[in-house]
Parts: C-alpha cells; sequence; structure tokens
C-alpha cells in the first residue's frame, strides 16, 4: 500500500466523522478530497460505496424507526431519478461533471450559509419533487446528501425516524446507482482491495462520529465545513473551465 493510498483512507475516516457530526453525510466532503487521489469517475464509485457502507451503520442501528410514508413519496423518485442520473455520467466527460460538481456543491453551501435553517414544506408535491430532484443529483455527481436533508427536515417525525428513514433513502439510492457505475467501467481491478478498507473506516468513522457531535456547538461547526466544501469546489469550476478552453 501506497503512502497515497493510506491518506486516501485516512480522509476518507475523517470525512465520516465530520459528516456524521455536521448531519448530512460523508460523500459532501469527500469526493472533492478523493479526486486528488483517483480520477473523477474513479472517485464517483469508491464514494458511494463508501456511503453504502456508512448508511449500513445507521439503519442498523434505527432500523425500527422508519417512516414508510416517507420511505414510498419521497424514496422512490429518489431511486428512479438517482439511476437516471447515474446513466448519464458514462455519456459525459470528466470536465463536465468537475464543473457540474463544483457549481453544484458551491450553490449548495452558500444557500445553507446564508439561509441555515431553510427548510421546505412537508406536502406531498414537496417530497415528490425533493426525492426526485435530490436523486438525480446523486446520481449525477455523487452527492447530494445535503440538498436530501433540506426537504426531510421539514417533516414532523422523531429524530430516530428521521435517521432510519433518510438512511434508507440513501442506502437504496446508493445502492441503485452503483450497479451503473461499475457496468461503465468505473471501478477497475486496482481498486478491489479498498472496498473491505472502506467498509472498515465508514463504520469506525460513523461510530466516532456520534460519540463526539454533543461535544462541539453545532452551528459554527457546519458553517465551517460549508466553507471548506466551497473551497474544495472552486478546484472543481477552475478545471472545469480550463478543460473547455
Amino acid at each position: 500500500m501506497e503512502l497515497t493510498d493510506i491518506i486516501f483512507f485516512v480522509l476518507g475516516f475523517i470525512s465520516e466523522i465530520i459528516g456524521t457530526m455536521a448531519g448530512f453525510g460523508s460523500s459532501t466532503i469527500f469526493l472533492p478530497l478523493s479526486s486528488y487521489f483517483v480520477d473523477f469517475k474513479t472517485a464517483l464509485v469508491l464514494v458511494a460505496i463508501f456511503h453504502l457502507f456508512g448508511n449500513i451503520s445507521r439503519v442498523t442501528f434505527f432500523r425500527h424507526g422508519l417512516d414508510k410514508r416517507t420511505l414510498l413519496v419521497f424514496g422512490l423518485p429518489s431511486f428512479v431519478l438517482s439511476l437516471v442520473g447515474a446513466t448519464l455520467v458514462g455519456d459525459l466527460s470528466q470536465t463536465i461533471l468537475k464543473l457540474i460538481l463544483g457549481i453544484f456543491l458551491i450553490s449548495l453551501s452558500v444557500m445553507f450559509l446564508v439561509r441555515p435553517k431553510l427548510v421546505f414544506p412537508a406536502n406531498t408535491k414537496s417530497l415528490v419533487f425533493g426525492g426526485g430532484i435530490s436523486g438525480f443529483i446523486v446520481g449525477l455527481v455523487g452527492t447530494g446528501g445535503a440538498l436530501r436533508a433540506t426537504f426531510l427536515t421539514g417533516l414532523n417525525i422523531s429524530k430516530e425516524k428521521y435517521i432510519a428513514t433518510a438512511a434508507v433513502i440513501a442506502l437504496c439510492t446508493d445502492a441503485t446507482r452503483i450497479p451503473s457505475y461499475i457496468a461503465n467501467g468505473f471501478l477497475t481491478e486496482q481498486y478491489y482491495y479498498y472496498i473491505p478498507i472502506l467498509f472498515v473506516i465508514a463504520l469506525g468513522g460513523s461510530f466516532v462520529g456520534r460519540k463526539i457531535v454533543g461535544r462541539i456547538n453545532q452551528a459554527k461547526f457546519k458553517k465551517l465545513v460549508l466553507i471548506a466544501v466551497i473551497l474544495a469546489s472552486i478546484k472543481f469550476i477552475i478545471d472545469g473551465v480550463i478543460g473547455l478552453t
């Protein structure tokens, strides 16, 4: 194992801790970082697998708290359009994908910085739209947990139900898009040994994140994370613009 591989896994572990604490999952942090070590499409599938493992732990711990209506109304369009987004990835260049991801992450981060308490109405129309758009974005650019959370936090359900329902939706979305990524050849044999290591660090990072989440000022922490995401995303936009010129 080379030094770059070790750094990759350490960053994954840290991303899972930060994502668990910040409340919008690890992929928002880990995807921009991982693309410094592997090509963007490889990063998409590796981070998706890592994200899936992280959600398995949450589903295991909170499996009795599912909100079945939300799972159907929000989850079904999310699953379908995640597959659509993942299918389109194979037809787009890495330059275009980086540009899309950079713009998406910056827009989302600025929105949360300006309106940190933003939530959408918890009606059926909003949930169907939110599930569809967040699923499509996840399939296309590999991250959309923060957008998903914005739609789900407007629901009047318990924390346990929220965690369990969001985790199942994310888990199924990952399970929907990962086969499409693999079918398009995004995961080559040289990265197969990453998978069991990603499983271990996803579970470990999620556990550590839950342990220390109550010891920090959550609002200030989220702001720092969002600013870091903006800075990381600027490079995506610069790379995308340079690649198109």
